[in-house]
């Protein structure tokens, strides 16, 4: 190994390199030319819903879980131990709640976008307040998911790291754009195989030159790096059992429940059955993905123990240690470094492919087409316009995470959980309580948003830069024996502890998905109760005004005008309307 100097790319990686990008332009250009051509907006948004189980699966994996964590998984792991790995366990029901109680629920509406259900259950005002926050969250996101690979790049051979973002949004904007949302999938799949395949190499590689499994075991165990189960109950740890168990689950519901990006792909299968086999499906498929991320970082600690390259200077940002040491354990062995560089850029399309499908979709279902009559040539038309110009709003928001101060991973969880939580916290309230209103909907989506800002930008702003911690609070320092692999929290000094607005700030970005959500729940069940109140004095005041008043036809005639103004035309409550859904 030779970790000064910068890594450069053989002939042969570039090959490789090309080649699987070629053939992931490929895919998408063979949908867009074969079949119905994309001719139609159910080909292009749902893939006439003809998909099979297998390939959604990893897709629905692949959408949400590729870059973000090739990249920061391993980088955690390496610098804070394996405590991250414990996320593992939110999947259970992060997965099954959706797949017995979203999916049935939205495949037997017929749903075209997932916020067609908020229509339904409440009024238009909400569906549209839905839909502008869901195009918020995707876009801010899909800048994490094009700086990432170019990051990659840049940190690995040099390439220019704005030219390498305009690279990645243009191939992934074109084959999204020509091929639909069959498109997106296939090439998913393709992804996903390559981005397994360059992670086992680089594992294998890299257990090889710490000196076999043996060797790689005693160097993190006696460096720390695994981690016992913290059960402490501080909301502020970053990572413990319960931020990443409990926490975790909210986060999971925002993404695999009510997300656009993977409604649209549940609707898009065949059957309400195979919809949710594919969610069942994705479990294995995340697994191994985080066995493998967690892995790649425990395999770096024992190449490089406490001598971090960012520590050495020859990188500048914890976010490119994996492709350094990429660079660093493969460079005997040509090609393969290409591959994974590759793996990393295929797997960052995939999400950013996903997103833009998703943003065309509930742009013309729910906010185009409600108000303009068009015909269906002309609206798959304007559908691969807007692909394409997500497409170029979403490159720019890539220079908006060049300038956060924080890590890949906790930037792409952090967004969700600001913005997907207030969204989840919406559906929750729609599904599971009846007596929910329009008017508490509307105000606790805008109060779980007002939430999510303040602690979110809140804790950003008082967070003081540091570097890479090698010992960190959470993680055990040794493992002696199988026995004493549980942490038992210890008492906490509460002088040490934040209090106030800081403690509040200080919340374990796990949490945000959790807070919000919440909050839209109990401020949309206050107001629902207070208006459904004042609904109820206001028609009781006027049965005892029309009581007292002496019967005659006349009179009867203007009490019966008199409800049909105050009632709509079908003469039913807007709270027996909405409840009724």
């Amino acid at each position: 190994m030779d970790p000064t100097g910068q890594k450069y790319f053989t002939i042969i990686d570039y090959v490789i390199f090309a080649l699987l990008l070629v053939a992931s332009m490929a895919i998408g250009l063979y949908y867009a030319f074969t079949g119905g051509r994309q001719s139609t907006t159910q080909e292009f948004m749902y893939a006439d819903r003809s998909m099979k189980c297998l390939p959604l699966s990893l897709s629905l994996m692949a959408t949400f879980q590729s870059a973000v964590a090739i990249i920061g998984t391993p980088a955690e792991v390496y610098a804070n131990g394996t405590q991250y790995w414990f996320i593992g366990c939110c999947y259970i029901l992060g997965l099954l709640i959706p797949a017995h109680i979203f999916i049935p629920m939205f495949y037997r509406l017929h749903l075209t976008s997932v916020y067609q259900y908020l229509e339904l259950r409440f009024c238009k005002a909400v569906r549209i307040c839905g839909t502008v926050t869901f195009i918020f969250q995707m876009v801010i996101y899909m800048g994490v998911g094009i700086y990432t690979p170019a990051l990659a790049l840049n940190a690995v051979t040099g390439f220019h790291l704005w030219g390498a973002v305009l690279a990645t949004g243009l191939v992934c904007t074109l084959y999204t754009a020509l091929g639909g949302l069959k498109a997106v999938v296939w090439t998913d799949v393709f992804q996903t195989v390559v981005m397994f395949t360059g992670q086992l190499a680089v594992i294998i590689v890299g257990v090889h030159q710490a000196g076999g499994l043996s060797d790689a075991w005693v160097k993190v165990r006696d460096g720390g790096r695994i981690s016992g189960i913290d059960l402490n109950p501080d909301p502020t740890v970053r990572h413990t059992f319960w931020t990443l168990g409990v926490g975790g689950v909210f986060l999971m519901l925002s993404l695999y429940g009510v997300n656009q990006a993977q409604v649209q792909r549940y609707l898009s299968s065949r059957t309400e059955k195979e919809a949710v086999m594919s969610c069942y499906m994705v479990f294995p498929c995340l697994q191994v993905a985080l066995m493998l991320s967690c892995l790649m970082g425990l395999v770096m600690y024992a190449c490089y123990g406490n001598n971090s390259p960012l520590e050495q200077q020859y990188i500048t940002s914890k976010d490119q240690m994996v492709l350094y040491f990429v660079m660093d354990m493969l460079q005997n062995f040509p090609g393969l470094p290409g591959l994974f560089v590759a793996c990393l850029f295929s797997a960052s399309l995939s999400t950013i492919s996903s997103a833009f499908n998703s943003l065309a979709t509930v742009t013309m279902v729910d906010l185009i087409k409600p108000h303009y009559s068009m015909t269906e040539a002309r609206a798959t038309l304007l559908s691969k316009m807007l692909a394409l110009s997500y497409g170029i709003i979403c490159v720019a928001m890539a220079y908006v995470v060049h300038l956060m101060n924080s890590s890949v991973l906790q930037a792409a969880l952090s967004i969700f959980g600001m913005v997907g939580g207030p969204l989840l916290g919406l559906f929750c309230l729609g599904i599971f309580f009846p007596c929910a209103n329009s008017i508490g909907a509307v105000t606790g989506l805008a109060a779980g948003l007002v939430m999510a800002f303040w602690v979110g930008i809140g804790g950003f702003l008082s967070r003081m830069p540091s570097s890479v911690q090698v010992l960190p609070f959470n993680s055990t320092n040794t493992v002696l024996a199988a026995s004493e692999n549980i942490t038992v929290p210890a008492v906490i000094d509460a002088a040490s502890r934040p209090a106030g607005l800081n403690g509040l700030y200080s919340l374990s970005y796990m949490w945000y998905s959790a807070l919000n959500s919440s909050t839209v729940v109990l401020i949309g069940l206050i107001i629902s109760f207070m208006t459904a109140t004042c609904l109820l004095e206001r028609l009781t005041e006027k049965t005892q005004l029309d009581s007292q008043k002496p019967s005659n036809s006349s009179e009867d005639a203007g009490t019966e005008e008199e409800t049909e103004t105050f009632l709509p035309s079908n003469a039913v409550s807007p709270l027996e309307h909405e409840t009724s859904v």
